[in-house]
C-alpha cells in the first residue's frame, strides 16, 4: 500500500499592518525600486524601476504595479485622497514615460516617482504616527 504524501501548503503570512511595519515595507520597496546599486564612478544610484524599463511595454507595466503597491499601503494608512491621487499621478507619469521603448529608461533615471511617493508617505507617518520614524544616523553623519 502506497503512502500518499501531504499536498504542500504554503506558510501563511500576514503582513503586519501597523504604521511602522508599513513604514519599513515601503522604503525597502523604494529602495529595491530607486536605489539598489551604485553607477560605478558616480555617486547616482538606479534600482529595479530604471532596469525593468528596459523591457519595452512590460517592464514599465511591473514597475508600476510595484509602485501602486506603496500606493495601495498608503491608502490602508488612511492617507487623504489628494496624497493618494498625487501618489497616483506619479506612477502614471513614470509608467507614461516608461512607455517608450528603450529610451523610457532616461526619463525615469530623473523622474523617481517612488522616491516622491515614500516621501508623501513619509510626511503622513511623521505627522500622524510620530512614534514609528527612526533616527538615521548615517545621514546624519554625512552632512
Amino acid at each position: 500500500m502506497a503512502v500518499r504524501p501531504e499536498p504542500f501548503k504554503a506558510p501563511r503570512t500576514s503582513l503586519k499592518t501597523d504604521p511602522a511595519s508599513v513604514r519599513q515595507r515601503v522604503e525597502a520597496l523604494e529602495r529595491i525600486l530607486e536605489r539598489m546599486f551604485t553607477i560605478p564612478g558616480t555617486e547616482r544610484q538606479v534600482g529595479l524601476d530604471v532596469v525593468l524599463d528596459l523591457v519595452p511595454f512590460l517592464g514599465s507595466t511591473a514597475g508600476a504595479v510595484l509602485g501602486a503597491y506603496m500606493a495601495w499601503e498608503a491608502r490602508n494608512l488612511g492617507m487623504s485622497k489628494m496624497q493618494l491621487s498625487r501618489m497616483a499621478g506619479n506612477v502614471g507619469v513614470d509608467w507614461a514615460l516608461g512607455m517608450i521603448p528603450w529610451i523610457g529608461a532616461v526619463p525615469d533615471f530623473f523622474f523617481r516617482s517612488n522616491t516622491r511617493n515614500l516621501r508623501i508617505i513619509k510626511r503622513h507617518l511623521d505627522k500622524h504616527h510620530p512614534g514609528t520614524g527612526v533616527l538615521d544616523v548615517e545621514a546624519e553623519v554625512k552632512r
